[in-house]
């Protein structure tokens, strides 16, 4: 099989930006509930200081994965030549804004909460879980 013709070159082309925005949505929701099954987990197993490390980091997923997807709407807006359902400046402001607001996060939840830093790993790392699942299940299809 040639890599013009593999599943990802046929992916690339079926898929709409609807079908974007259901993905993203879907990991969205993937985030929310891992974000509360490893909460419980951690605050049962390492007290609730990680438990709530661990929601920091699944606040920090998810505000990315929204973040991502609103950068990919306005690519795919503006290369389809369409007007983008937010405004570029707007966007733009919100992605860098974003990243101010996690770095905040990220030294206030270490500097006040003496819980495992392996928690707030785990919750950072939702997204690239939920990105996956949603990769391989479009790989499936």
């Amino acid at each position: 099989m040639s890599p013009e013709n593999g599943p990802v070159s046929n992916l690339a082309g079926a898929m709409t930006d609807e079908d974007l925005r259901e993905m993203l949505r879907r990991a969205l929701r993937t985030v929310v509930i891992l974000a509360l099954i490893l909460f419980l987990v951690f605050t049962f197993t390492l007290g609730w200081q990680s438990g709530l490390l661990e929601l920091a980091g699944a606040l920090i997923s998810y505000t990315g994965i929204r973040e991502w997807r609103n950068l990919a709407l306005l690519v795919f807006a503006k290369l389809d030549n369409q007007q983008p359902a937010l405004p570029t400046g707007r966007t733009l402001v919100m992605f860098f804004l974003r990243l101010g607001v996690v770095a905040a996060i990220l030294y206030a939840s270490l500097r006040c909460l003496n819980g495992s830093v392996y928690a707030l790993i785990a919750g950072i790392g939702l997204a690239v879980v939920a990105l996956s699942f949603e990769a391989l299940r479009l790989l499936r299809n």
